[in-house]
């Protein structure tokens, strides 16, 4: 009440409610106010100017229970703004920065943001030119993302978008990044199980957990992406690259559908507001490489998540954030229902400025991968019409199963780039062609084991990938120096997995 009276004695303005609808109230009275204005209820509840006009102001109120008609306002004159910090770090907290976790204290940081400033132009902005690793073999190596892009995900639900999200910010916590995960309208369930998964990866003082309850008002879940960007800022501001993850937009243009619907406002197509294409562009613009005051670059990576029925893409909210983002990671039912992990379809997803930040032994090998898998899908089309399978078919189809078992990647699972390249290389030059598929994932697993190990392979394996520039290059060394070893450390049966590698790198000029 002390703090009304202070704003209400400034400003020598008063208004009273009118009309009270779910999360919307209209006031009278308030003549000077402004769109986006933080205005005070004389009960201590706080709202934002959603909408103005001639006789009264439209407020978006973010309060669970709804407010008196008659209950006084007081404007603020300042643009709605959160305060932002370092302290979250590691805490689940509301878009306001509360902590969920009622039983628990924050002292809430003092600097202050507002939750729509406008995107940077592109003075501030450089071309992305570094690789964003998510430890997901398949997506790394068919699909490379770039720090600052935003790249959708998309897919049904209960396809393992969720468990994808989690391992990609686990890679990047681990590479330094400040991560924060929005989640916007889940259960309180969900929320918990994310806390969780990152306590037990041990990245949680790393990350930021901004959610936003199914439970909470519209206005609420409403504002949730918008104070999750502008934390994203603040640490950009402070010399990091930040993972910000949006789960899930086709969740919050809903919420913003019903309050565009109870302020009478016209509904456009399937009743959505007409500027919710604006309203999801200005945000994601948002996100990107930019050019910090000290000429370094400080990325902002955005993976906005959108849901699907039924694997249709071509709904009204998903095609809007298609067209808007830099590329898309489809998770495919059919894929998930087949056993595949992750379910990504390679064929339908696309990265359209992650390509530029790859190596010229990845470029190598994503092209000769995506040529063969292409070749892969019509054979695989063909054999189903009964035709004659020839021996060329048959090795183009075993070939193809294998490289799609090799892509499936436990939950728990990361990888290193470099020994993404290593193993693939080794599968490509056919060295796992005669042995059963459960033989060589325990084979993998023992090399991964000796590459997260042994500091001395761990660096040959980087060098091998570093220095030879072609898939060609890449299978002559392998042909002379990794086989020896392998057929060493992998007699018909395992060996046992303190085996110590010795594998001499050579120079990708060097002939076999």
């Amino acid at each position: 009440m002390e703090v009304f009276t202070q704003y209400l004695e400034q400003f020598n303005e008063i208004g009273y409610v009118q009309e009270t609808i779910s999360s919307l109230v209209y006031v009278s009275g308030l003549p000077s106010a402004h769109q986006q204005e933080m205005l005070i209820f004389e009960n201590g509840v706080i709202g934002m100017v959603g909408n103005i006009t001639q006789e009264l102001v439209e407020v978006f109120v973010f309060a669970a229970e709804p407010l008196k008609v008659g209950t006084k306002v007081a404007r603020t004159n300042q643009l709605f703004s959160i305060p932002v910090g370092e302290e979250y770090l590691g805490n689940v907290v509301d878009p306001f920065g509360k902590l969920l976790d009622k039983f628990n204290s924050l002292t809430p940081p003092k600097t202050m943001r507002q939750i729509d400033s406008p995107p940077g132009d592109i003075s501030t902005r450089k071309r992305v030119n570094r690789t964003f690793d998510t430890g997901i073999t398949l997506v790394d190596i068919l699909i490379t993302l770039g720090k600052g892009q935003r790249e959708l995900v998309i897919g049904d639900r209960k396809t393992g978008k969720t468990n994808f999200l989690f391992q990609t910010l686990v890679t990047q916590a681990r590479q330094g990044a400040i991560c924060i995960y929005a989640a916007i309208g889940k259960k309180r369930l969900d929320i918990k199980a994310a806390e969780t998964y990152f306590k037990k990866q041990n990245i949680l003082s790393q990350t930021v957990i901004m959610a936003s309850t199914s439970d909470d008002p519209s206005s609420v879940i409403y504002i949730t992406p918008y104070c999750a960007m502008t934390l994203a800022e603040y640490f950009r501001d402070q010399g990091h690259d930040v993972v910000l993850v949006l789960d899930d937009l086709y969740t919050h243009a809903k919420f913003y559908r019903e309050l565009s619907l109870l302020g009478k406002r016209f509904p456009a197509r399937n009743s959505y507001p007409a500027d919710i294409f604006y309203t999801h562009a200005r945000l994601l613009e948002r996100a990107g490489n930019f050019i910090s005051p000290d000429g370094k670059e400080r990325a902002i990576t955005c993976l906005p998540v959108a849901e699907t029925v039924q694997g249709d893409m071509s709904g009204y909210i998903q095609t809007n954030l298609m067209s808007m983002t830099d590329g898309h990671i489809y998770f495919d039912i059919d894929s998930f229902t087949q056993g595949r992990r992750p379910a990504v379809n390679p064929f339908l997803s696309v990265s359209r400025v992650g390509r530029q930040t790859q190596t010229d032994l990845k470029r190598s090998i994503s092209r000769e991968v995506l040529s063969f898998l292409t070749l892969h899908e019509h054979m695989e089309r063909f054999s189903h019409f009964g035709a004659e399978v020839t021996p060329t078919i048959r090795d183009t189809l075993s070939t193809g199963e294998r490289i799609q078992h090799f892509f499936d990647q436990k939950t728990d699972v990361i990888l290193d780039s470099n020994l993404q390249l290593f193993l693939f290389t080794i599968l490509w030059f056919g060295y796992w062609n005669n042995r059963p598929f459960e033989q060589m994932k325990k084979e993998v697993e023992q090399l991964v084991k000796i590459y997260n190990t042994d500091t001395d392979f761990h660096q040959k394996v980087d060098q091998m990938t570093t220095t030879n520039k072609t898939l060609n290059d890449f299978m002559r060394v392998v042909a002379k120096n990794v086989i020896p070893f392998l057929d060493k450390l992998f007699p018909p049966l395992i060996a046992p997995a303190n085996a110590t590698p010795n594998i001499q790198p050579v120079n990708s000029n060097t002939k076999s």
